[in-house]
């Protein structure tokens, strides 16, 4: 609704003439031009070769735009009129700065290429709508640079970073993944499915009541997720181990602790006792099973390995919990 009413008080692209043409196609080129220094500055450290690469895609939107400034001041004089994308309704938008500085890499590199598309698809639009017909070969010409610029990305790409380079920065991209999201969710979801399992079946079969069974597994899946987000969030911040932000480490590990208990603690809505707790143990299986497969998967554990690990530790305090609540 919001978004609505304020593009209600934006200039249609329609309504621009084509000095606002081009002082838009301008300011478009310097604010591109600067994202991709942003980014160049965010990957030098970690990733030095395809910083290099969006510094020197930085260095081409600059010189397209000195040549639009050249063309604007002999069309149209030195002053350039104040117009942005957030002026014109329907133009692509970019976002600031502080939203991309925690961006991976991959997401950098989509992003550099879905930049170039949008342009090019916004200034071919343009052109279609604009009956000028000098308006409308600037459109196209400018359509055309933007064509042209996946190819140069592309070409830079080739030149700074070469298949052995790029395999390693794909490589140490999806390290850092693994420490900051895998890693932390994984020890999570253990640490949820399997140490809430002998409180909560426990309590439904000392307690023989669905509900207070479910209230039983809440809090347990609850405390755990805010005790292991904590925990995890306060114990490294990152900067010496090398595992990223303690924040979205500690997200990670406290929501899927979270989740981990609430997989079978949520089937105790069910008012049948022992429909409740056939379900739970159905999920408790898939549950084990499931974290055994992201073992093997993204931390490389033989699978076999993984399976008697979580399975069998499971199963054993599940039985206590099954034990205790029948005593």
């Amino acid at each position: 609704m919001f978004s609505r009413l304020f593009s209600a008080f934006k200039r249609s692209l329609s309504s621009l003439s084509e000095q606002e043409v081009l002082a838009l196609a301008i300011s478009s080129e310097e604010d591109d031009s600067r994202i991709y220094l942003a980014y160049a500055d965010a990957l030098k450290d970690r990733y030095p070769d395809s910083a290099k690469v969006f510094e020197d895609m930085a260095e081409v939107e600059n010189t397209h735009k000195n040549m639009l400034i050249d063309m604007h001041r002999r069309r149209f004089g030195e002053r350039i009129p104040l117009i942005r994308r957030e002026h014109v309704s329907g133009f692509l938008t970019r976002r600031p700065d502080w939203l991309r500085h925690n961006q991976s890499l991959d997401a950098m590199r989509q992003e550099a290429e879905l930049m170039e598309t949008q342009a090019y698809n916004f200034y071919v639009e343009a052109a279609k709508n604009t009956s000028d017909a000098a308006t409308r070969q600037l459109l196209g010409d400018l359509a055309l640079a933007e064509q042209g610029h996946e190819d140069i990305a592309r070409m830079l790409t080739e030149k700074h970073v070469p298949e052995d380079a790029r395999k390693k920065e794909d490589e140490a991209a999806h390290r850092q993944f693994l420490l900051t999201y895998v890693q932390p969710g994984l020890a999570g979801l253990m640490d949820g499915s399997v140490s809430t399992l002998a409180p909560i079946f426990a309590a439904a079969f000392a307690t023989q009541d669905t509900w207070q069974t479910f209230l039983v597994g809440l809090s347990a899946s609850v405390g755990a997720g805010i005790s292991m987000g904590f925990t995890e969030a306060a114990h490294d911040d990152g900067k010496l181990s090398g595992r990223g932000s303690p924040i979205k480490r500690g997200l990670a590990c406290g929501i899927m602790t979270t989740l981990g208990g609430l997989g079978h603690a949520l089937p105790y809505l069910i008012p049948h006792f022992w429909t409740a707790t056939i379900t739970a143990g159905i999920i408790v299986f898939f549950e084990l099973w499931a974290i055994a497969f992201i073992q093997n998967k993204y931390m490389e554990t033989p699978f076999l390995r993984a399976a008697f690990q979580v399975v069998i530790g499971g199963s054993l305090v599940l039985a206590a919990g099954v034990l205790i609540g029948n005593a």
